[in-house]
């Protein structure tokens, strides 16, 4: 007879009936709304490079998020004034104005050029919105959506209808469930497009350690003058809680036009609000100003581009911002010169910074950089040198490094300096290496102890600093374990025991065979 099937006991199916916790909902939810955004992106493949992705999908899904949530509030007021329809159309109930003919649905209702649709729609919400949305989404080229021989009308209208299948308003994602998902969305993108990544995207994990360090508080300023697509400003927003006195207290500057909107968009996307984000050239010419000075702020993050040629050093050699404190860094690299705009970018007394460097900046002494590299370290400022493994960043096979300064160095920190080679604390994966949590958290642990820690920290002097001509590199300095080395003589005279002991045994063992 053939066996009867196993039935389940109560408590098994309690075992896999069992409900998912919220973050695990979240995640699942994420996931899906990701490959809800991917799917858009693999409807324009063909047409549209891998490479130009993100040109499309964020100002479309900003579009689309924009009408439905103004939907959303449409519903809201219509419920609240029982019904009243030009109640409920007063701009004041509304956080975005969306004039006539310039909703999605107009849009979709479109038979023809639908591509100038969406640019004419686009340009009427920034119009109607110059305050909030001058500039943000006619940063991403009208061409490229006009031009039918790359992309048909046929295409639009698959991307139109894909989009339309679901809501994209606060009730159905709320803000951090559709950032997050944005945010894996432009991993992808830097995955597909590592050469370009570096400009707009800095590892997650990386970012949410230096905001960890810097700990910033609701009230607190928050400036990135090289915000790329805005993810530390992000990060220093979840990090506050998203506190209501967040609002107009973060600031950024992105040299790229592109990715100063995608910024934007995702600040938005995040449920930030009221933030400050400007486009232009950091180096040439800084946008965020106070009186007429660098503005300065309680906490500043930064990932520049790494060793960035022909940055402008002829105009900083006289700055009338007097950036250049310890001097003009060579044209050919510009590291030292978001430094030291970054420093003097720091508040009086609680102001404190984190950038991501090459490594270079440890040790090179090419053209000054040398002797700023000494006026800074004997300046007291810096507080932590930490080193990185490699291939954690996209577009750079360097291994790069991170510097946290304070203005104002707790009493126990005057005049030192933590060292913390945290080359080896990375989790390798096959194309990219990571920072997994667990690596997130021993670093963090490790800048928190401030101690000798073997084979990782090192609080060093300034003497001992200088001792070592101004090298910052904590290779120098943290103490590595090594394996007594026993002598040569003695290591041959045990071999030659044990040998002498072996052949021993083989006669003892030969005789024995004899005998047998």
């Amino acid at each position: 007879m053939p066996k009867s099937k196993k039935t389940k006991t109560a408590k098994e199916n309690d075992l896999f009936d069992k409900p998912k916790s919220a973050q695990e909902q979240k995640l699942e939810n994420v996931q899906n709304l990701y490959n809800y955004l991917f799917e858009a992106c693999n409807i324009l493949r063909g047409p549209v490079s891998q490479d130009n992705f993100k040109d499309y999908i964020t100002p479309i899904l900003y579009y689309k998020r924009i009408s439905d949530v103004y939907d959303e509030e449409i519903d809201a007021a219509l419920e609240e004034s029982g019904g009243d329809k030009e109640y409920a159309n007063l701009p004041e109930q509304h956080r975005f104005v969306i004039p006539d003919d310039c909703h999605w649905i107009d849009v979709r209702n479109r038979s023809e050029n639908l591509g100038a649709a969406i640019v004419g729609a686009m340009r009427g919400i920034e119009l109607a919105n110059p305050d909030t949305l001058y500039g943000v989404l006619s940063m991403f080229s009208a061409q490229k959506w006009t031009d039918k021989k790359s992309l048909p009308d046929s295409k639009i209208r698959d991307l139109i209808e894909h989009l339309s299948t679901r809501k994209l308003g606060n009730k159905d994602y709320p803000a951090d469930l559709m950032g997050d998902a944005y945010e894996i969305l432009l991993k992808k993108f830097a995955d597909d497009s590592k050469a370009q990544a570096g400009e707009f995207y800095t590892p997650r994990s990386v970012v949410k350690l230096l905001v960890r360090i810097l700990d910033p508080k609701p009230g607190e300023t928050v400036y990135d003058p090289a915000c790329g697509s805005g993810g530390m400003l992000i990060e220093a927003v979840h990090h506050m809680h998203h506190d209501s006195l967040c609002c107009g207290s973060i600031f950024g500057q992105e040299k790229n036009v592109v990715n100063s909107a995608i910024a934007k968009m995702n600040l938005f996307l995040h449920g930030a609000s009221d933030f400050n984000i400007m486009q232009g050239d950091t180096l040439r010419s800084p946008k965020i100003l106070q009186g007429g000075e660098i503005a300065k702020f309680d906490c500043v993050i930064a990932n520049p581009p790494f060793s960035l040629e022909k940055w402008g050093s002829v105009e900083w050699g006289s700055d009338k911002y007097g950036r250049n404190i310890w001097g003009t860094p060579s044209d050919s690299c510009g590291d030292y010169a978001w430094i030291q705009h970054m420093i003097l970018s720091m508040a009086p007394g609680k102001g404190r910074m984190a950038v991501v460097m090459p490594q270079g900046v440890l040790f090179r002494s090419t053209g000054s950089e040398g002797d700023i590299r000494e006026k800074m370290v004997k300046s007291d400022l810096v507080e932590a040198v930490v080193t990185l493994g490699d291939k954690l960043f996209y577009g750079t096979g360097l291994s790069p490094c991170f510097l946290i300064l304070r203005k104002l160095k707790p009493t126990e920190h005057s005049a030192r300096i933590l060292m913390i080679d945290g080359s080896k604390i990375l989790t390798t994966k096959r194309a990219q290496n990571i920072l997994s949590d667990e690596d997130v958290d021993r670093l963090y642990q490790l800048y928190i102890d401030y101690k000798d820690v073997e084979d990782y920290a090192k609080v060093v002097t300034l003497e001992e600093v200088a001792a070592k001509s101004y090298d910052l590199s904590p290779n120098k300095y943290v103490q590595y374990h090594k394996e007594d080395v026993r002598p040569y003589a003695d290591v041959l005279a045990d071999f030659k025991a044990a040998y002498e002991e072996v052949k021993l045994r083989e006669a003892e063992f030969a005789k024995l065979m004899e005998e047998s």
